[in-house]
């Protein structure tokens, strides 16, 4: 971490004592912009040491504040659209608690009695099947047995049968195919997925099963910042439109503008797209970068 401090101290600019990052359109597979010369999208939001370095980063304005506007669990929320799994749709239009409520629905039990732990296990499950993890991948994730995990993820699977039918024919199709395709129409190749060697297969597999998901992530994201931008523009606000790190969109701006750009910020970005589930953001102010990320 102190290797990164002090590359970022010799990227400031000169002219006028800035960070400027550089964004890249072509570089991440799933269509996710990348940054570099800094980059600002791997600073740790867990640790302490990365929250010191969001600290340091504060509105060139002192009259501005910073806003994180974040999508809640998107990439959950696609794979229930993408799926059109029932019990995972009706979860998300309840507004309630996923983790719980997959955990509750696996152990046959009111979510009321669901454990810490219990919630953790389906947490890790529901994440897990977004990455195509298998049974091995989660017993080393959740440290029980690979016999116990894949039990867990059979009973994943009976909870959300549209889920496992989703998984069954994404995978069917890249091997079909030799690619996957996002909502928007991009394509992946996936040389691999007819591989003879199991490892290079299953790898193919695993992305066969993320990329729509994570690509349609991706291209959500840009459409908010575009929609975001636009409706900046058109009324005359003077909030900028700073970074995008994954599914967060960062913006200066000034105090007397803020309840407006947050109302306006939610509502662009929760509108960007029309899904089977609600698009929900989360948004948060603060003085640096860490204190708005919340």
């Amino acid at each position: 971490m102190g290797t990164y401090v002090d590359a970022l101290v010799q990227l400031v600019n000169r002219d006028d004592g800035l960070v400027h990052t550089s964004f890249n359109q072509a570089v991440a597979a799933t269509g996710r912009l990348s940054s570099s010369d800094p980059n600002l999208q791997n600073i740790p939001v867990r640790t302490e040491n990365g929250r010191l370095i969001r600290r340091a980063f504060v509105p060139r304005d002192p009259g501005a504040v910073f806003l994180s506007a974040d999508y809640s669990q998107i990439e959950l929320r696609l794979l229930a659209h993408l799926s059109g799994d029932a019990e995972l749709i009706a979860t998300f239009h309840a507004a309630g608690d996923v983790h719980r409520r997959t955990a509750a629905l696996i152990n046959g039990l009111p979510e009321a009695e669901v454990t810490t732990q219990m919630r953790s296990r389906a947490k890790a499950i529901n994440f897990g099947v977004i990455y195509g993890m298998g049974a091995r991948a989660l017993a080393r994730r959740i440290t029980v047995s690979v016999r116990e995990a894949a039990a867990f993820i059979d009973a994943y699977f009976r909870t959300y049968p549209g889920v496992r039918d989703y998984v069954a024919a994404t995978r069917e199709a890249a091997r079909r195919d030799g690619f996957v395709t996002t909502m928007s129409g991009r394509r992946r190749p996936l040389p691999d997925i007819a591989s003879d060697d199991p490892r290079r297969r299953s790898l193919a597999e695993r992305m066969a099963v993320n990329t729509p998901i994570q690509g349609a992530a991706a291209d959500l994201i840009k459409q908010a910042m575009l929609r975001v931008d636009r409706e900046l523009r058109h009324g005359g606000s003077r909030a900028l439109l700073l970074l995008q790190v994954h599914d967060e969109l960062l913006l200066e701006v000034p105090r007397d503008e803020l309840a407006d750009v947050s109302a306006l910020v939610r509502a662009a970005m929760e509108r960007v797209a029309t899904l089977a589930v609600p698009l929900v953001v989360d948004v948060h102010d603060g003085a640096d970068w860490a204190e708005a990320h919340g």
